[in-house]
């Protein structure tokens, strides 16, 4: 018997010595939901017995992580690991293949429990989990580099305003070629309370049609140069473009955010890294002309942690550091509204990949499908899903209505970010002196 309590199938008994999964194919992560039955929902989506399932309810183990995929005898592995640390493994068929030889295992305890199963079971695949769990359990507080200017983490969330110099923005507030009417509204936003302002040349809505790198360079640049001498709050130049990204830091943007999550123009991460620039990467399926033509996930959590895992990677061989790169899940780039509402409920899994959290969730047309309204009058909707991703663990929000939602995220913090410190106490307790 598995210690899952399956039997073992006369395959995997008869299987021979395997070659054990490429480094790069590993992935861990530590789940998390602002639901609580989200654990038990992935065990069961995973082929877990209803066994399995009640002991863990049971137990009330605290936390969980996948690991995978794993070789069988790696997987075996990572199950006596745990049975050493105290901890709970199960076998979990990975999502989206059905391949005999690997499996994922899913771990459960506590945190502790959690570091020494990683410990135990040493070697590559202990390193991925203790990543893991380092970044999910990485201190709040931490610093946003981007071209010599530090912006702290943590202690507040940061909101950054949207100004898109578009004609066809699907929120209706593209200022098209108006280039004063533009800087207006970033001079506001930073009045209203945006800690940083986010420059668009090119609609990125749902079924749009790129537009050449002259026309974008035509909408922003004005408005970066600017705004850039009338705000004291970074600017962040939206684009996929490594041409577009040159141009703008070179007008004084400190930001670079890329749609593409740096998978579309292998030059953009070495232009961000050459100006000493920060870079948003983001989750997208497919490209914004097709990215809603049923989007499908085996995996929508994992499928977007790896690609988002790509292209830090692929920031670092740059010459960029954690410290420079902010990742986001993309809310309604290539995603279902089913995709998107479980992308909120488990954004703080996104915490493993170790990088800041932005969530983009504004006036956007998830909220519109629940309350049935025009992009214009979803203010409320994006509240709620801002004040959510803010207890689930964002540090950056990207938002179209600055003012509402500055207060909305003041009201957050205000319940989320809380500082306990240990009272002053005349005990000595055994064991602390």
């Amino acid at each position: 018997m598995n210690g899952d309590g399956r039997s073992k199938s006369p395959e995997a008994t008869k299987a021979p010595a395997q070659q054990a999964m490429r480094a790069e194919q590993i992935r861990a992560r530590v789940l998390d939901s602002v639901a609580g039955d989200e654990v038990i929902a992935e065990l069961a989506a995973r082929g877990s017995d209803h066994a399995v399932v009640d002991v863990v309810v049971a137990r009330g183990l605290s936390r969980a992580m996948l690991v995978g995929p794993l070789t069988l005898d790696q997987a075996q592995a990572v199950r006596q690991a745990a049975k050493e640390a105290g901890a709970l493994a199960v076998l979990a068929k990975p999502a989206g293949r059905a391949d005999p030889t690997q499996a994922d295992v899913i771990v459960m305890g506590g945190m502790e429990q959690l570091a020494a199963t990683a410990a135990k079971a040493g070697g590559e695949v202990g390193a991925r989990m203790e990543a893991a769990r380092m970044g999910f359990a990485a201190p709040a507080q931490r610093v946003l580099r981007c071209r010599g200017r530090e912006t702290a983490l943590g202690e507040r969330t940061l909101v950054m305003g949207i100004v898109n110099v578009t004609p066809d923005s699907f929120s209706g507030d593209g200022l098209g070629s108006d280039t004063e009417a533009a800087i207006a509204r970033g001079v506001q936003m930073a009045a209203d309370g945006a800690d940083m302002l986010d420059i668009g040349g090119e609609s990125t809505r749902p079924g749009s049609e790129p537009v050449s790198e002259e026309d974008e360079l035509r909408r922003v640049l004005p408005v970066i140069e600017r705004l850039t001498r009338q705000v004291q709050v970074p600017i962040s130049i939206d684009t996929y473009k490594s041409g577009v990204a040159r141009a703008a830091l070179d007008a004084g943007a400190a930001m670079v955010n890329d749609i593409s999550g740096l998978h579309s123009d292998p030059e953009l991460a070495r232009v961000a890294a050459e100006a000493g620039a920060a870079v948003v990467i983001m989750h997208i399926q497919g490209t914004p002309r097709d990215m809603q033509k049923d989007p499908k996930y085996a995996d929508v959590i994992g499928e977007i942690s790896e690609y988002l895992a790509e292209g830090i990677a692929r920031a670092e061989a740059a010459g960029l550091t954690r410290e420079q790169i902010v990742v986001d899940p993309g809310i309604g780039f290539g995603k279902t509204l089913e995709h998107n509402l479980e992308i909120l409920r488990r954004l703080r899994e996104f915490r493993n990949l170790g990088c800041p959290v932005l969530v983009g969730t504004s006036r956007k047309s998830m909220i519109g499908k629940i309350l049935d309204l025009p992009a214009d009058q979803r203010v409320e909707g994006t509240a709620a899903t801002v004040a959510l991703a803010i207890a689930a663990g964002a540090d950056i929000v990207r938002v179209h209505d600055v003012k509402e939602m500055v207060r909305v995220v003041r009201v957050a913090d205000a319940i989320v970010r809380v500082k306990h410190e240990a009272p002053e106490s005349e005990y000595q307790w055994e064991g602390t002196a």
